[in-house]
């Protein structure tokens, strides 16, 4: 018997929808998982070489260098892979000590900024530092890597740690343009207070937590030692 030409077709009963549904967000959440483990350690080899290539860029006096991560407020030697808060510590080619990367991050315009900065315990200042991540507005947030006036507060940048060695001296900030009066103080960039304001917060929070920690075991960065006892 033919079928009328109006007549509705069959639709397929509801337990074939969903475990039709279910099929397909099973196979979806296996591809996810697998291009995540896939990529996953890719991600991690580029970010490292990338902290990598930061590090001599911030220490260019350094041709060879130490990964420490801070426990219980000592230095533990560690690899680049180990979680928490690490301090690099760069050595020239007489196997002297130059100084200390450290990592920094603060909420900027777009995203958050992620930098390495380099800290010379020696004369308590930052001398400079490499952005590691930053989606920031092109011409403007971005001035931060090129703005030579920018640049310039860090010439040395005073991060000088108190003598009880518990926090800063004097807390880093940044200021409106034109207006800083002191050497822990940021000149803004004019047109990317923002961004700016980013820097000056990651660095005082950095260097709040890191630098006491820095001093207090400066000869065992010095001679590239560390305490094994957590």
């Amino acid at each position: 018997m033919s079928t009328p030409e109006n007549s509705v077709p069959e639709l397929p009963s509801s337990t074939k929808l969903i475990s039709t549904l279910a099929l397909v967000a099973m196979i979806s959440g296996l591809l996810v998982v697998s291009i995540y483990e896939y990529t996953k350690p890719i991600i991690a080899e580029n970010q490292r070489l990338a902290t990598e290539r930061a590090i001599f860029k911030v220490l260019p006096q350094a041709v060879s260098r130490l990964t420490f991560v801070v426990k219980n407020k000592n230095l533990v030697l560690a690899d680049d892979k180990t979680e928490g808060d690490l301090i690099y510590a760069g050595y020239d080619k007489n196997k002297q000590f130059v100084g200390v990367a450290l990592n920094a991050a603060a909420q900027g315009y777009q995203d958050t900024v992620k930098i390495l900065y380099s800290y010379q315990p020696n004369t308590g200042c930052i001398t400079g530092f490499d952005v590691l991540k930053s989606t920031e507005t092109p011409g403007f947030g971005t001035k931060i890597t090129t703005d030579k006036a920018f640049l310039a507060n860090f010439n040395c940048l005073e991060a000088k740690v108190n003598s009880e060695q518990t926090q800063l001296l004097n807390a880093i900030n940044t200021t409106r343009h034109g207006s800083k009066q002191h050497p822990w103080q940021i000149d803004a960039i004019s047109g990317s207070t923002i961004t700016s304001n980013a820097i000056g917060r990651m660095l005082n929070q950095s260097g709040q937590r890191l630098h006491p920690i820095v001093m207090q075991n400066l000869t065992r960065l010095q001679q590239g030692t560390a305490n094994d006892t957590d």
